[in-house]
């Protein structure tokens, strides 16, 4: 759908969802390809049988997809049941198997990495340090290197996109601060995967995490990059699947919508971000016109600086800031405050904690997908202008 800021939208969905960092909608070709997997062949790829070598065709078809679509190796791709498996595979496995003392990570990162680092510092043993930042999130890359000039051969964890403010960082150049100190370099890849190309035959990084669900696919599924030569013990123990990197029965129907997920993402990206960069440019315009004293959080406002697909919004102190989701739930809005994964009895963002907002402005994150019309942005924004509204009354 195309349309200028202001121009006629259709009439009002009967909801909106705007939570896709959280989880997408699954595509109807990826549920297509799943569906044999999960109906008609049965049996354990592990089998010998002609039942189980059909099974593990498909895994190993699905394996030299995601590859070709990436520049790895077939061999360098191993499935996982999402990305807090993968990143928990490479931490705990690179500190362990490398004998690595020294961990470096951000205080932005996802829990997925924050809380294994945290873990391994007292289980292990191992000095844990965190790379400066500035008031908007960015990194100060400076200080990477300052820290890997006194600890070299460390195991350094920096994600590409930051799910909560959608912060995009140079992870290039990280790649190859960490390759001038040998260090062992992992990054959270699970927002931008399917979103921007990854080459990984270019990036210095010797793991690489994705997730399905974060680019319409199947929940419970995901892979994890291993560049050849950087071996570790595996997570978990038990069968030999996965070339002994991971140990349990595949997801068969998930891996192979995994692949066909990562098939659309990749041949559809130019299409879908210049759509999805459309919705966000009209976010910012009407919710910057229809509420006073609106700001964005990080650098999420900025196209060349974040994520096309989320918008972190800072919303002016009211009485309505500790049920705003609520409220916008009710109103038929579906968002996040932050990460999905911190919501609940200990809701709260740690990213916008680090960022030093201000705990009394309300704080959104919309995110979107290609599925996502301007007319549902026109509704969001209106839905949450005239709460304001009402507290202004």
């Amino acid at each position: 759908m195309t349309a200028t800021l202001g121009s006629p939208a259709p009439s009002a969905p009967k909801a909106v969802y705007f939570d896709n960092a959280a989880s997408t909608p699954l595509d109807p070709q990826v549920l297509e390809a799943m569906l044999p997997f999960m109906l008609e062949h049965v049996g354990n790829p592990s089998s010998i049988h002609s039942h189980g070598r059909k099974l593990r065709a498909a895994i190993e078809n699905a394996r030299k997809t995601i590859a070709h679509l990436i520049n790895a190796a077939p061999a360098e791709v191993f499935f996982t049941s999402g990305g807090t498996e993968g990143d928990n595979y490479a931490a705990v496995g690179s500190i362990r198997t490398l004998g690595l003392r020294h961990a470096i990570t951000s205080p932005l990162e996802h829990h997925a990495v924050l809380h294994t680092l945290e873990a391994l510092a007292k289980t292990d043993g191992i000095e844990l340090s965190f790379v400066r930042h500035d008031e908007h999130g960015q990194l100060d890359l400076g200080h990477l290197e300052e820290l890997l000039a006194t600890h070299p051969r460390s195991f350094v964890s920096l994600m590409h996109a930051n799910n909560e403010i959608g912060n995009l960082n140079d992870i290039q150049t990280i790649g190859e601060i960490c390759q001038r100190y040998n260090a062992i370099y992992h990054t959270d890849t699970v927002q931008t995967m399917g979103h921007y190309p990854h080459d990984l035959q270019q990036l210095k990084a010797h793991f690489v995490v994705g997730s399905a669900h974060k680019l319409h696919g199947p929940k419970g599924v995901g892979f994890v990059y291993n560049r050849a030569g950087t071996q570790i013990e595996p997570l978990l123990h038990g069968g030999s699947q996965e070339r002994n990197v991971r140990a349990g029965t595949e997801n068969v129907a998930g891996i192979v919508g995994l692949a066909k997920a990562m098939e659309i993402a990749y041949h559809g990206m130019s299409d879908h971000q210049r759509h999805i960069q459309g919705l966000k440019a009209r976010f910012i315009a009407q919710l910057t016109a229809g509420i006073e004293d609106v700001q964005f959080n990080g650098t999420s406002a900025h196209a060349d600086k974040s994520l096309y697909t989320v918008l972190n919004v800072s919303l002016p102190p009211s009485e309505i800031s500790e049920m705003l989701l609520f409220n916008l739930d009710i109103s038929r809005v579906s968002v996040s405050g932050g990460s999905a994964c911190t919501s609940g009895a200990n809701a709260g963002s740690h990213v916008l904690t680090a960022l030093g907002s201000d705990p009394n402005r309300g704080a959104i994150r919309f995110s979107m997908s290609k599925l996502n019309t301007e007319a549902e942005v026109d509704f969001a924004v209106a839905q949450l202008a005239k709460l304001y509204r009402k507290v202004a009354v």
